[in-house]
């Protein structure tokens, strides 16, 4: 059986949100890469502005509200079985509020995890961050 056609490269938007030493992580539901766990974001829309993404992605799953948005590097990432490709913009985020489960179809729940204790499977734009060696200050 082959897989099907590739659509994109689209392009996606992370949000690292670290607080004490830990990044919030949510477990993905219903699409690509359920029950991974994932940053918060999503796709960038046409002619938005990946950090102005990255703020409405955030706060529209979490609640959080970015103070500061600081893009960090990039990933290329292949979801074979889904037929879809993304580069994903990731970005340092200075938020506030707490995290909340604003989208149950999308995640099971948001929680804090330390970088060097990252809970697995992670979705493949996390993977490919933690394989470049970037580590969160």
């Amino acid at each position: 059986m082959s897989s099907p056609t590739l659509r994109g490269p689209l392009v996606g938007a992370s949000a690292i949100v670290v607080r004490d030493g830990r990044v919030l992580l949510g477990r993905r539901r219903g699409a690509h890469g359920a029950g991974t766990w994932s940053f918060p974001g999503g796709k960038v829309d046409a002619g938005e502005a990946p950090a102005t993404a990255v703020a409405r992605e955030l706060e529209e799953e979490t609640g959080l509200i970015a103070r500061a948005v600081t893009r960090v590097t990039w990933t290329d990432d292949v979801f074979p079985d889904d037929g879809l490709h993304y580069v994903t913009l990731h970005h340092l985020v200075e938020a506030v509020g707490e995290p909340a489960r604003r989208e149950p179809e999308k995640v099971d729940g948001w929680s804090w995890h330390r970088w060097d204790a990252l809970p697995e499977p992670l979705f493949a734009p996390v993977a490919s961050l933690v394989e470049t060696g970037w580590r969160p200050a």
